[in-house]
């Protein structure tokens, strides 16, 4: 590959050049020169990235504050204040979320963001929320859905394929949205679909989970878990317009549980356990494209070995270089949409077979084309 340089770039994603907002985030540490038109640019990618509190908060950590024009400043002091107050507003959910489920017969593990705060992790600062995800033991999870609702959230789904998907294929039930607050939870019972290709048992992270100081009953996953979820949520769901935000949550988890004297002996040791191998490689490997991170040295030959076979990793290197880019006009390039297309539909042959995921598929399509037509004259109820 060495006489065909451009093509090996092409191939690894290296070919196009790192967008304004994550090249903020380099090792280099240097502000950025940025004129007026570049901070409009700027800013618009961190807003669809749901990135621009961290931003802000990266500013004012490095002293950059200060140097900001005045209009793009107030922007990002906006942002701050937006974030901590949605901080608050996640505490209060989350203390409302425990009352509902209080007496459970089982922990009540908090996922991705709320974790984050109420675990006091790295990704919390600047960190905003459209939701909050729990996990509860599968045997359990009736029951927790049973506290919830009379605690006041309803379930808006009404078509029966959706919840039939769901309830049998998924490792979560249909959101939950609180009549009041209009505030949204998404129940799971393992971290991956029992169909997927990367199905985890939920009991095995239960085994691990970290009580929540102050909250009797509530938990997080261990330190190992929580990156080998942010990690598989990313690579699995296929929805990349939170992907930058995800792999910058998970360059901070390992900044952080990373000085821990063997956490990533553990970390590699679990993925190997639960069957997570592929999901860390590619993880591991933009971060290091990105931010400069990488594991130990004594590990990288054996993370090296966790990923695919060579042209797997190309194509995956290659596709992951574009679609995690902020979906912002600034960042798009001609092969973007054909990257986040062919990324979207692996994610679907990941959490489901074939038997499922063509009628799946060819349902999302005829519905998005004719969102009006009855729903018993659509494609609906493949087979189990």
């Amino acid at each position: 590959m060495t006489r065909w340089p451009c093509l090996k770039n092409w191939l690894q994603g290296g070919f196009v050049k790192p967008d304004l907002l994550s090249s903020v985030w380099s090792t280099s540490n240097t502000r950025p020169a940025l004129a007026l038109r570049q901070w409009g640019a700027l800013l618009g990618q961190a807003r669809q990235a749901t990135l621009l509190p961290r931003l802000a908060h990266l500013y004012a950590d490095r002293g950059w504050l200060e140097q900001v024009p005045d209009g793009p400043r107030q922007h990002l002091e906006g942002a701050i204040r937006l974030a901590d107050r949605q901080q608050h507003e996640v505490r209060w959910e989350v203390d409302c979320i425990a009352r509902a489920l209080r007496g459970l017969n089982t922990p009540v593990v908090l996922l991705k963001g709320a974790a984050y705060v109420m675990g006091e992790q790295a990704p919390a600062r600047g960190r905003l929320f459209s939701d909050i995800d729990i996990m509860v033991d599968q045997a359990h999870i009736l029951s927790a859905e049973a506290r919830l609702l009379g605690g006041g959230w309803i379930c808006e789904e009404r078509d029966e394929y959706n919840q039939r998907y769901y309830r049998e294929w998924m490792h979560e039930i249909p959101p939950l949205r609180h009549v009041q607050r209009d505030t949204f939870i998404d129940l799971h019972h393992t971290i991956a679909p029992p169909t997927s290709r990367f199905r985890v048992d939920g009991r095995k992270l239960l085994e691990r989970v970290v009580p929540v100081r102050g909250y009797p009953g509530l938990f997080v996953l261990a330190p190992v878990d929580m990156v080998l979820h942010s990690a598989v949520h990313l690579f699995q769901e296929g929805e990349f317009g939170h992907g930058l935000r995800d792999l910058l949550d998970l360059n901070d988890l390992l900044l952080h549980f990373g000085a821990r004297p063997g956490f990533w002996d553990e970390l590699v040791e679990r993925a190997v356990e639960l069957g997570l191998q592929v999901p860390l490689f590619h993880a591991l490997l933009h971060i290091h494209r990105l931010f400069g991170m990488s594991a130990p040295q004594h590990l990288r030959a054996r993370v090296d070995r966790l990923g695919p076979g060579p042209m797997a990793r190309w194509l995956m290197s290659w596709g992951l270089g574009l679609a995690l880019r902020p979906m912002h006009p600034s960042c798009d390039t001609p092969l973007t949409g054909l990257a986040r297309w062919l990324l979207y539909v692996r994610s679907h042959m990941l959490r489901m077979p074939l038997h499922l995921v063509i009628p799946h598929l060819l349902r999302k399509a005829w519905m998005r084309r004719f969102p009006n037509v009855p729903k018993d004259e659509a494609v609906l109820h493949p087979k189990a």
